[in-house]
């Protein structure tokens, strides 16, 4: 059964410690994470969106192309809202392809009407790339990119986040070093 919802894959980053593209490497069958991830929650989803800085995808996908030229993760989100004229997406970084469907759900068992983020939290911290964001959190978003600030994480004390205990360290797994993708696509063919 799908999510009656949108997922948001962001994928706008400037991959500086894989020193390439993280969303175009292959991984799994498919030619490319972006595309891995996009099948991946399609299955999950009544829609899916891939968020990056233009089309530069071998695929058919519906894009959201940032509406600003640095590239951040609140640049993303805030081009989403703009973009779209949904009141809730969740949304996952392309580089963590370990997060399942029980992550997704325990995320939206603890969304209440109040909260302007729903977000995971591993061991290591909060992982505000594997949340649900309310259009509530946009003027704040706003605000901060108006100031240069594009940290996610500063904007959470000015928000109602729920912040949702995730064990299961491994599934945030993050592709940011040239080792941890050749780990990843170790483990994919186990």
């Amino acid at each position: 059964m799908k999510f009656e919802s949108t997922a948001i894959i962001i994928a706008g980053g400037k991959s500086s410690r894989m020193q390439r593209d993280k969303a175009l490497l292959p991984f799994g069958k498919f030619n490319s994470l972006a595309e891995f991830q996009c099948v991946r929650l399609e299955e999950m989803f009544e829609n899916v969106y891939l968020s990056a800085k233009g089309n530069k995808f071998d695929f058919d996908i519906r894009l959201i192309v940032d509406k600003y030229e640095d590239a951040s993760p609140l640049v993303a989100l805030v081009s989403v809202f703009k973009s779209l004229t949904l009141d809730e997406v969740f949304v996952l970084s392309v580089d963590a392809p370990f997060v399942g469907r029980e992550v997704i759900e325990k995320l939206y068992e603890a969304s209440t009407a109040h909260a302007d983020i729903i977000v995971a939290k591993s061991s290591r911290g909060l992982e505000p790339l594997c949340a649900i964001y309310r259009r509530s959190f946009l003027e704040k978003a706003e605000e901060a990119l108006s100031q240069n600030r594009h940290r996610l994480q500063t904007l959470f004390d000015q928000l109602n986040v729920i912040e949702v205990p995730i064990e299961e360290d491994e599934m945030f797994l993050n592709l940011n070093y040239p080792e941890e993708y050749v780990d990843a696509k170790r483990k994919m063919e186990l």
